[in-house]
């Protein structure tokens, strides 16, 4: 279910999402707290998994200038217990800062810097790291700070103890895997939990290892595909958020499958960004529910 209307422009735009077991009165206590403190629900959704006996809410709402995240967060504390709620309130005005991880291919980046200086992105893209030199000329004159943060098998973990420092340092928070091409260690997963997104081709597991799209063009593939999930310690098996298909046929050949495969996964990777720094994507074990 989802409602719209316009917001108001006297007033301050806020987002709360959250998750909770299903029972009568949820929508009604929501609403009810929202009313008393004088907000106005611009854009509400809601998904009732009958599966899990689980409710999941969306609802954009504007409150009167000035209230504050913190007095609603304090005033909402009593209702997001009776209900046993997971929750998140969220200032609709405020960007979320991005770190970019990227090594030599460049178009997922190249995509995200692009809709970030356009101003279609909903993130704010803070440092771009990368385990290679080569993309720096291209990110700074996209004024943006460049980080090369090389990584061999003796440094990774003070690699990735230096990434974890630069994510605090510049108040990061959501990681970007654009296409890069080295694999996280548990730990490092276990600290960016829920956010950190990576993209990659959707051939796996059929096609794994080297050079995927030759192998499915030697198979006579007719979908080339990308997935955009949640970082986890299981390898390219965290939640998914968005997943883009495009059909091909035996007319092409295994170089242009890549480059059908790159503008797959720019698109996927592009959609799950901005879905998440919209508070548009709520987790729920290995799954996400997206309120786009």
């Amino acid at each position: 279910m989802t409602t719209t209307r316009s917001a108001r422009t006297d007033s301050d735009q806020y987002i709360l999402t959250l998750n909770c077991p299903a029972r009568p009165g949820i929508v009604h206590a929501v609403t009810t707290f929202l009313v008393g403190e004088g907000c106005d629900i611009t854009e509400h959704q809601q998904f009732d998994d009958t599966d899990t006996g689980t409710v999941f809410l969306r609802t954009s709402f504007t409150a009167p200038a000035g209230t504050g995240p913190a007095h609603l967060e304090e005033r909402f504390a009593a209702t997001a217990e009776a209900y046993a709620m997971e929750w998140r309130l969220r200032d609709a005005a405020a960007k979320p800062r991005l770190l970019v991880m990227v090594s030599k291919f460049d178009h997922c980046l190249a995509d995200l810097l692009y809709r970030w200086r356009s101003g279609t992105l909903d993130g704010d893209i803070a440092l771009v790291v990368s385990n290679h030199p080569d993309l720096r000329e291209q990110v700074e004159q996209a004024g943006v700070e460049f980080l090369h943060l090389p990584v061999a098998r003796a440094t990774k973990p003070e690699a990735e103890e230096r990434l974890l420092r630069l994510v605090d340092e510049h108040a990061i928070d959501l990681v970007v895997l654009a296409r890069y091409m080295q694999i996280l260690s548990d730990d490092l997963c276990k600290a960016l939990e829920g956010r950190a997104i990576n993209i990659h081709h959707s051939f796996l597991p059929s096609f794994a290892g080297a050079k995927p799209y030759h192998q499915a063009h030697a198979r006579g593939v007719k979908l080339v595909g990308a997935t955009a999930h949640y970082v986890t310690a299981d390898l390219d098996e965290g939640p998914i958020i968005e997943q883009e298909v495009i059909r091909v046929d035996h007319r092409q050949s295994a170089q242009e499958l890549v480059l059908v495969g790159r503008d797959a996964e720019r698109l996927a990777l592009a959609r799950a960004v901005n879905w998440h720094c919209q508070n548009r994507v709520l987790l729920h074990g290995n799954r996400t529910v997206i309120f786009n």
